[in-house]
């Protein structure tokens, strides 16, 4: 196998996850009737997009520290916990859109899985700093 494989799995599960949200938006358009490029008019649709948006702006954070966790520490555990954050945001989409106050527990698990790469990727850095020296 090479380096880094089952990170680089998750990495593309964790876009799919990303599209999969991006076509419930034009769902929930067309079961409110609230057509591009309106934003706001119905609540389902305005969770549905404001889940898709929330998960876009945690991407970033959660791949770079899912690869700076695999590279410093362990592929197998950043790739397990790439995917309890792909769970995370899973649960969280849909709890969001059936009712706002139903997100938590979905954006709980990813923020603690992010916090934990993000986290572990900044000591893992700072102890070979200090260990080898800058």
């Amino acid at each position: 196998m090479h380096p880094h494989s089952l990170v680089a799995l998750v990495t593309l599960l964790a876009l799919l996850t990303y599209f999969w949200m991006s076509t419930r938006v034009p769902i929930a358009r067309n079961k409110c009737g609230i057509q591009a490029p309106a934003m706001t008019g119905d609540p389902v649709l305005e969770r549905t997009i404001r889940a898709h948006y929330n998960t876009l702006e945690w991407l970033p954070l959660f791949l770079v520290s899912m690869w700076l966790f695999a590279i410093y520490w362990n592929d197998l555990v950043a790739a397990a916990l790439g995917v309890v954050w792909i769970v995370g945001r899973i649960l969280y989409a849909l709890g969001y859109a059936a009712d706002a106050a139903k997100r938590g527990p979905g954006f709980l698990i990813q923020a603690i899985a992010t916090a934990v790469l993000l986290f572990g990727a900044l000591g893992r850095v700072i102890y070979i700093l200090v260990m080898v020296g800058a």
